[in-house]
């Protein structure tokens, strides 16, 4: 039988990473998710033949019923701007269910004493259940505030208290570290208290709380990453406590893929993970609304029309889309794209420039424009397109503030001085859409939108899009 169970979790094990590799590319990524969820359908089925105890089953099946009642409803129903948030929700359903598992063992082996081992050292496990419960802890109330923080529920700008913000973090942290001790001490003897697993439970929660509220809208995409990578090492250190074979490679392949991205998205905004935990970033309130606006000295926004925003497109040879959260705002994607079969009709070239952290979450862009059927050759990263601005006639930009702002290349002053952004400014010329002159997520002014080569657009994304092609048609 156990045959049979490792076998099944290896088959399991190569589907996650097959349907991991799948996710690389967006054409790829519907099928490595179908894959990878078959995967897990392989590793339930082993657990149950492991467990053999059939009055569990009903429990656990229970269990997973009430799962899929729960979960597919919002996530077929929810509106791709509401994405990051669900990611965030599920994520920390995630963290939640690692902190339970610990609980649930160390109330099981009465405080960790009756640990069910065939060989070999308890205190390891211990360790790793009191780390699977830190952990989880922290990255559930965490990414319940970042959820949160998307949804608006909570500002999202950084909420801090200061300069004792990062002390209160240490002092938490060390606090959970402590009682951690106190557990695995009396693990040892005759057994820790509940209560100071309680208290574990309780000040990694609290730390989490701490340490997401003062990140701004601007890293959430990050944060996001991040806490993801902490659910996937709580489970793998949760698997190892139970001798859960299935867990611990589940887990290693999500706290390392989400380590790997949240490097990949900190290096993309030129920030250290360090910093951006550490928060503050991004707490400007932005600009006032208006039609036409001033900005810093003597500068002013220059408004244009549908119209002849059409006549500049109509006259074109390639055009460049930046999409940004004010597309998933507006839900402008299929609009956009029935613009570029517009300009396509004409033999004018459309690309997509995709700002790594554009958006609320990792792909986001990706995702909003593969909803409207666009072309995933069309879809251009930051490094493959950036070279293509000098040569674009018009470039549109959607609501993305921060990854075109060239004061992260031009002022050693700016917040975001270093941080890679698209090329936007170098384009022939380049209209924006923009409900306002209010500022991105990282509360900062854009000079682009004050360029000579710059008009601005106002209104919502969608219906100016259509607006403007439907101009296109009339030309």
């Amino acid at each position: 039988m156990d045959i049979l169970v490792y076998a099944l979790y290896i088959i399991a094990f190569a589907m996650f990473i097959l349907g991991l590799s799948g996710l690389t590319a967006p054409k790829s990524a519907v099928r490595g998710n179908k894959i990878a969820a078959a995967g897990m359908a392989v590793a339930f089925i082993a657990t149950l033949i492991h467990i053999r105890d059939t009055s569990s089953w009903l429990l656990i099946i229970a269990a997973l019923v009430v799962g899929v009642i729960v979960g597919i409803p919002p996530a077929r129903k929810v509106k791709m701007t509401a994405v990051p948030q669900l990611v965030a929700l599920f994520n920390g359903v995630g963290g939640g269910t690692v902190a339970l598992i610990a609980w649930g063992e160390f109330i099981q082996s009465d405080g960790f004493t009756d640990l069910h081992v065939d060989s070999g050292p308890v205190l390891p496990l211990v360790i790793a259940s009191l780390f699977a419960a830190v952990i989880g802890s922290l990255s559930f109330w965490g990414s319940i505030v970042a959820f949160m923080k998307l949804q608006q529920i909570l500002p999202g700008h950084p909420l801090s208290i200061g300069r004792m913000q990062q002390p209160l973090n240490a002092i938490l942290f060390i606090g959970s570290i402590v009682a951690a001790v106190f557990v695995g001490i009396g693990s040892v003897s005759t057994g820790a208290s509940p209560l100071w697993f309680v208290v574990i439970l309780i000040l990694a929660g609290i730390l989490g709380v701490t340490t997401v509220l003062p990140i701004g809208g601007a890293d959430m995409p990050v944060v996001i990453s991040l806490l993801n990578a902490l659910t996937g090492l709580s489970a793998a250190a949760a698997g190892l406590a139970l001798n859960n074979i299935a867990m611990i490679v589940a887990g290693m392949i999500v706290g390392a893929s989400g380590t790997i991205l949240t490097n990949l998205m900190a290096k993309a905004m030129n920030r250290s993970i360090v910093s951006i935990v550490a928060g503050g970033f991004g707490g400007g309130s932005g600009g006032g609304a208006g039609s036409a606006a001033t900005g810093a000295g003597d500068q002013v926004a220059k408004s244009t029309s549908a119209a002849d925003a059409a006549i500049k497109l109509a006259y074109a040879n390639q055009v460049i889309v930046v999409p940004g959260y004010g597309l998933a705002v507006a839900q402008a994607q299929h609009a956009v794209k029935d613009m570029a079969k517009a300009l396509e009709a004409r033999g004018i070239e459309v690309k997509y420039a995709i700002h790594p952290v554009a958006g609320r979450m990792p792909g986001h862009m990706n995702v909003l424009l593969a909803e409207a059927d666009v072309e995933y050759d069309a879809m251009k990263e930051m490094d493959d397109i950036n070279g293509e601005f000098s040569r674009t006639d018009v470039t549109i930009v959607i609501g993305a503030n921060d990854v075109t702002n060239p004061a992260a290349r031009n002022d050693p002053n700016s917040p975001i001085f270093g941080m890679p952004v698209l090329n936007v400014a170098e384009s022939r010329s380049v209209i924006v859409l923009k409900r306002s002159m209010s500022s991105g997520f990282a509360g900062i002014e854009n000079p682009l939108f004050f360029g000579a080569n710059t008009t601005m657009l106002f209104g919502d994304a969608k219906k100016s899009v259509a607006q403007v092609t439907e101009e296109l048609k009339a030309l």
